[in-house]
């Protein structure tokens, strides 16, 4: 097909953090069939220096997007190397992971800066008594509840390693924004344009991974209900018995990656593994 090989960047992340992952893991249990420890830590050295490399041009800290014209639905065009906030997110999110194995404070600092992207680069939409972040520097995208939390995650995880407090107070604004728009069975649309009204497995997924972390960094009780309601919505509506991973609440299709693996993420995330632990095992065989 003639397209050239290259590196995606929030790929890199991902699979950074995964490296992370299993050397924790690894270095907890002492399970060597995970791998040597040492090929893993090059590896993860490799790939935190990649995705240092990998960084979009022009803006005010470290931001990352895709290596290519990327068309969302029906709203906007993002070209090639636009940064958005939830590439930036798991980007930094893995370079803080890197951080706190090798010691390298190029990893560290690095990931600090990209709050310099959310609290300088992205747009902010007036919601209640918040705001909501865009999803990257371009106009017309700001009106997606999961994307304005990833800001939010990411400023808690850059409040946790620098102590500034703007950082936790922004992101909180943000929080109090969607949190209102939570619905009374727990739920969130994607967006809050009538073509983004449809609720979703993976999104949903990412905000409450994004509430969880803002409310652990940012040392803030207030939203655990909240968190709980959303999570309650999530395990009822997205799984079949039999380990299906549904897309949509009252839709099966179309079948994406992202719900099953999500579901690891956020049981783990909110420690909710051993209550679940049998239908993550289902989700687990049928992927």
């Amino acid at each position: 097909m003639m397209v050239p090989k290259d590196f995606n960047a929030k790929g890199i992340g991902l699979l950074l953090t995964a490296y992370c992952n299993i050397y924790n893991t690894q270095k907890l249990s002492g399970r060597k069939e995970l791998g040597d420890q040492e090929n893993i830590l090059d590896n993860i050295n490799y790939l935190a220096d990649k995705l240092i490399s990998l960084q979009s041009n022009g803006y005010s800290g470290a931001c990352w997007g895709y290596h290519f014209d990327w068309q969302a639905r029906r709203l906007f065009l993002f070209p090639k190397n636009t940064p958005t906030v939830v590439a930036t997110a798991f980007c930094a999110s893995a370079l803080f992971d890197a951080y706190e194995i090798t010691g390298n404070k190029a990893c560290r600092d690095v990931a600090l800066s990209s709050a310099d992207f959310v609290l300088k680069d992205l747009k902010r939409t007036p919601h209640h008594d918040g705001f909501l972040f865009s999803y990257s520097p371009l106009d017309g995208n700001n009106t997606v509840y999961n994307a304005s939390l990833m800001g939010s995650k990411l400023l808690s995880m850059c409040y946790h390693y620098s102590g500034n407090n703007e950082y936790a107070e922004t992101a909180r604004k943000s929080v109090i924004a969607c949190i209102h728009d939570q619905a009374d069975d727990g739920s969130w649309v994607y967006g809050m344009l009538p073509v983004q009204n449809w609720i979703d497995s993976f999104h949903t997924g990412y905000i409450l991974d994004a509430l969880k972390t803002y409310q652990e960094y940012c040392r803030d009780d207030t939203f655990s209900l909240h968190i709980e309601k959303g999570f309650d919505f999530y395990i009822k509506h997205f799984f079949e018995q039999d380990g299906t991973p549904k897309y949509y609440h009252n839709e099966t299709y179309p079948i994406d990656i992202h719900c099953p693996a999500q579901l690891f993420v956020t049981l783990n995330r909110l420690n909710k593994q051993s209550r679940y632990s049998e239908l993550a095992e289902n989700v687990l065989k049928w992927t």
